[in-house]
């Protein structure tokens, strides 16, 4: 014993070192792990979510060494690994106005269920992302593990595909989305289709709900880490750290991308103003509202925003944000308005950052997100297609719970 005291003694760093471990896993035991919060209106969409998605039911438990927020959304990025799966077997079509849209499909050829009614999840990426991602990769070898197919919807000029006209995309603008479900529909009429939208993808695909009403041909979607509110998230993404990290970054990203095609905007804009671009407001102020047609920024930014848009969706819908999310901060959240509908379900992690959620000690694979993604969409098409329709090859033999009634 006397050893021991001597050796703590000589060593005086040990014991501050163990005292300052011990407050920083209380923290975390107390402060971090948590249940998420789930806002939603319908207690039909939520029963369905509890007995279909445990994940809900049990605590998220952030990596231990990185919740910071924005160690969660750099990090996700450095380490995650993709997944090993087939190649995409790619699918170049053309737009109404002569531009190019690249979709990256994973037929999932092994699958029990027959092709033609085959389930799909299109899958949206995020505002400079594409079919090349780990995350989007993840979900597609998700979507092949659950027998379903999948396909990746590349915005233009994102993904190997060319920006042949001088049109790019946006959160608040559809019209892409809507004549990639048609031509989705028309190779698949009988094959039911679900939506994924990460970031501005999510952004996308819930104006795109929102604008198709009774019409969506989507049977259910879920949107991950949105900006509800784009006025809030530009100020939180203009602040010093996060402009640093983020803003800055990706607004390189954006003029870069446009340089690159410079040819087809320069007798159109004020291309030297534009590529001068220091945030993402400066660029859509500069170049984006413009491009689309919007009559200022505040036009833009306000038909691109989602919380005032809840009470128009026609289909189920869950959202999954992180409270301490630098792209959406938790108050502009519209936990309240789901009052307006019962077809949303808002989920609300306390950490994750901005599509971060990771888990797990060395969180190089799979994360919370991914497994919410894999539950609710087996629950969807599991519980929305009937064993008629599919030959019984679904599992359906457990109580049947429906979706909520659109």
């Amino acid at each position: 014993m006397s050893r021991l005291f001597e050796f703590f003694k000589t060593t005086p760093t040990l014991p501050v070192a163990g005292a300052l471990g011990g407050i920083y896993l209380a923290y975390y035991l107390l402060n971090v792990v948590k249940k998420p919060l789930i806002a939603c209106s319908d207690q039909k969409f939520k029963d369905f979510l509890y007995k279909h998605c445990p994940i809900l039911r049990e605590k998220f438990w952030p990596t231990v060494w990185c919740f910071d927020p924005r160690l969660q959304t750099i990090l996700r990025y450095v380490i995650q690994a993709p997944p090993k799966m087939d190649a995409y077997r790619s699918e170049l079509i053309k737009t109404w106005d002569d531009g190019e849209i690249k979709l990256d499909w994973q037929d999932s050829v092994n699958s029990p269920i027959p092709s033609e009614v085959r389930p799909t999840v299109l899958i949206l990426p995020g505002l400079t992302g594409s079919s090349n991602d780990a995350y989007i990769k993840h979900m597609a070898h998700d979507a092949e593990t659950l027998g379903y197919r999948s396909v990746v919807f590349n915005n233009r000029g994102n993904g190997g595909s060319k920006l042949l006209t001088p049109r790019t995309y946006c959160a608040a603008n559809t019209e892409d989305l809507a004549f990639v479900v048609d031509h989705i529909k028309s190779n698949y009429p009988e094959a039911p289709v679900m939506g994924v939208g990460i970031s501005l993808g999510g952004m996308i695909l819930f104006n795109y709900i929102s604008s198709m009403g009774p019409n969506c041909k989507l049977v259910a979607a879920m949107c991950i880490s949105v900006s509800w509110n784009v006025f809030e998230s530009t100020l939180s993404l203009e602040k010093p750290i996060n402009y640093f990290l983020f803003n800055k970054m990706l607004a390189r990203l954006l003029t870069s991308a446009v340089h690159r095609n410079i040819h087809l905007y320069e007798d159109h804009y004020d291309m030297n103003h534009v590529l001068k671009s220091a945030t993402i407001r400066e660029f859509d102020h500069r170049f984006t509202h413009k491009l689309f047609g919007y009559d200022s920024l505040e036009h833009y930014y306000t038909e691109a925003s989602l919380h005032k848009k809840i009470h128009t969706l026609k289909i189920p819908v869950l959202c999954l944000s992180a409270a301490d999310d630098p792209f959406a901060p938790y108050h502009s959240i519209p936990l309240k308005d789901v009052d307006e509908n019962g077809n949303i379900a808002i989920i609300v992690t306390s950490h994750g950052g901005h599509i971060g959620f990771m888990e797990g000690l060395f969180p190089r694979h799979k994360n919370y997100m991914y497994r919410l993604f894999q539950q609710f969409t087996a629950a969807v098409f599991t519980h929305r297609i009937t064993d008629a329709v599919l030959g019984g090859a679904a599992d359906c033999t457990d109580e049947q719970t429906s979706m909520p009634a659109s």
